[in-house]
């Protein structure tokens, strides 16, 4: 089923909210939709909201699609849910679509690329709108797969945007990420081996019937074998499909198998969903200081100042920090 990003109205109670997570957990796709709605529009609500839900988090197999423009990603990602309805399993999908500079939406629409998806029950597509985050991702991705956990979809799915070496934000969201290739790229794979590719967990080799396949593979094989493996590490598999003929799609979903496998054994999931935690705890306290500079420690006044009088950075980054600690230590002593 397809949600469609309305105006957000946020909770007006602590009764509204528990209601709306209630029905979340029923897998009702309205008050997921509104869900996702809350944690884009940001504020008070949205974190309120994460908080509700999180300890229900945890649960599904959450993985990450990333890849070069014309990759077929969005085809992709339409026949591994289809594989996962195969078997029973439900599917949370999260399309991220760049920016329309005019509104602020998603511009391509996940409704045009997985029409066969959009009115199975077991389904949820929802795209999400960069808003300028580097790595490609929304800043409320994170947010919106644990609400997609929590709704209690077997399968979370995160599409990125194709621009490259900056998706590698996408491993802050996911246990497995999977890295789509093409033939013709050529030298484009020696380039990505530094940033993109660095990250995956599973390479698909999609287009596989495309002349210069089995060239493709052999870079990818070549990649590979230059990084540092051992008797313990996880060596990415490359997986060839055609992915607009369902081939390939099984032994895709089998290595996705196989890497959660791998990750459950010892404390390798705990280990990448703990860096995962930290990484939105620093993102979320880099935010919240920038906030207070600027409301409560005069961060552009207090720039202009030291532009004038030729201030360091470092300089007015102290004297700001000591001004939003003694803001905050001021609002204690009032309490």
């Amino acid at each position: 089923m397809t949600s469609f990003p309305a105006a957000v109205r946020p909770p007006r109670s602590a009764v509204d909210l528990d209601r709306l997570v209630a029905r979340l957990r029923e897998r009702q796709p309205r008050a997921v939709g509104r869900a996702i709605s809350i944690v884009e529009a940001g504020g008070a609500a949205q974190a309120e909201l994460v908080r509700r839900v999180f300890p229900a988090t945890g649960r599904a197999r959450t993985v990450g699609i990333t890849g070069p423009p014309g990759a077929g990603k969005s085809t992709l990602v339409d026949r591994l849910a289809a594989a996962a309805r195969a078997r029973g399993e439900t599917v949370g999908i999260l399309c991220i679509d760049p920016t329309s500079p005019y509104s602020g939406g998603a511009l391509l629409g996940d409704r045009i690329r997985m029409q066969g998806l959009a009115t199975d029950p077991g389904v949820f597509i929802r795209s999400m709108a960069t808003r300028g985050a580097l790595g490609g991702l929304a800043r409320s991705t994170r947010d919106a797969v644990d609400l997609l956990d929590a709704a209690g979809f077997d399968w979370v799915l995160v599409e990125t945007v194709g621009v490259g070496q900056d998706e590698v934000d996408v491993v802050s969201s996911v246990d497995t990420v999977l890295v789509v290739a093409v033939p013709g790229l050529g030298d484009d794979i020696q380039a990505l081996k530094a940033g993109i590719l660095e990250i995956a967990d599973v390479f698909v080799l999609n287009k596989a019937d495309r002349e210069g396949a089995d060239r493709a593979y052999r870079d990818l094989a070549s990649v590979l074998s230059l990084g540092d493996h051992d008797a313990e590490s996880w060596l990415p598999p490359i997986v060839r499909t055609v992915a607009s003929r369902d081939e390939g799609i099984g032994e895709v979903a089998a290595a996705i198998d196989r890497h959660r496998a791998w990750l459950g054994e010892g404390e390798r999931l705990a280990e990448r969903r703990r860096s995962q935690l930290r990484l939105r705890v620093e993102t979320i306290l880099k935010e919240r200081m920038l906030a207070a500079a600027r409301e409560e420690a005069g961060l552009e006044s207090e720039v202009a100042r030291g532009f004038v009088e030729r201030a360091d950075p470092y300089t007015l980054a102290d004297q700001l920090f000591r001004g939003v600690v003694a803001a905050e230590s001021g609002r204690e002593t009032g309490r």
